[in-house]
């Protein structure tokens, strides 16, 4: 009878030690991502006195709207700091719901960055200098030039020239691929000051030219974007992320006017 119990008192403080430390590794991991999120969507000292200014939040779509000036539509979501186009109501192909969404302010000289995450076989991209007269345009890719976010190894997309992710869309690749697979987290900067034009992807300078000069009207004359006499002629406009009905994430969204 006392090895039993003896036994069975080491078993059961073996186990109470197991849960305890069960419950504190869960807690730990709890407080961690926590901790994550907090850290995301946030300025430094350093950065606020730069002259950074946040876009998104973490937590509201405070500062966007639906291209054409209606509310964000409920298929753009919140979740972990980090704003997301779910796909899981769609009709005809089309995300209910979704739609194009643009910031509330307009920037002419300005240096972008944010990061994303695209699904696998996912397409979406960040535009720019957006016109926002729908009377004029029915689409923000009628005037705007879009940096590339896609799947390069799972959407058609990427068999087309100048359409691979981190691409001036339609009108310059990337010198160099710096993507990370679908899933992942990529940072893109987009930087405009004074007509010169530079694209960044974690943190390599893949695309740079000059806006709106001669070869400029070239490339969008040779360009799918030739029908539409607006396009890329905008000096200020707003902020685009684009619905592409895929599912794709964005945070950390964030803005210096230069």
């Amino acid at each position: 009878m006392i090895k039993i119990f003896t036994v069975v008192v080491i078993a059961s403080a073996v186990s109470s030690c197991n849960n305890k430390s069960s419950s504190a590794k869960s807690g730990g991991e709890d407080t961690t991502k926590s901790k994550t999120i907090m850290s995301l969507n946030s300025l430094t000292e350093e950065q606020k006195s730069d002259g950074w200014q946040l876009l998104f939040d973490g937590q509201s779509t405070k500062g966007w709207r639906k291209y054409g000036g209606e509310a964000i539509g409920e298929a753009w979501k919140i979740t972990d700091g980090a704003i997301y186009l779910d796909t899981a109501n769609k009709k005809d192909g089309k995300i209910v719901g979704g739609g194009d969404i643009v910031t509330d302010e307009e920037y002419e000289n300005f240096h972008l960055k944010l990061e994303w995450k695209i699904s696998e076989n996912g397409n979406s991209g960040i535009m720019f200098y957006v016109n926002e007269d729908t009377a004029m345009y029915k689409k923000p890719y009628e005037t705007a030039p879009e940096m590339q976010v896609l799947d390069n190894n799972g959407h058609p997309d990427a068999k087309i020239i100048k359409h691979r992710a981190g691409d001036l869309y339609d009108l310059i690749s990337s010198v160099e691929e710096t993507v990370k697979p679908a899933g992942e987290w990529n940072l893109a900067e987009v930087k405009c000051v004074n007509a010169k034009l530079e694209l960044y992807l974690n943190g390599k300078n893949v695309v740079s030219t000059t806006m709106w000069d001669d070869n400029w009207k070239k490339m969008v004359a040779a360009s799918k974007f030739n029908q539409w006499p607006g396009f890329g002629t905008y000096k200020k406009g707003r902020i685009c992320l684009q619905d592409h009905d895929n599912l794709v994430s964005y945070r950390n969204i964030m803005i210096k006017k230069m």
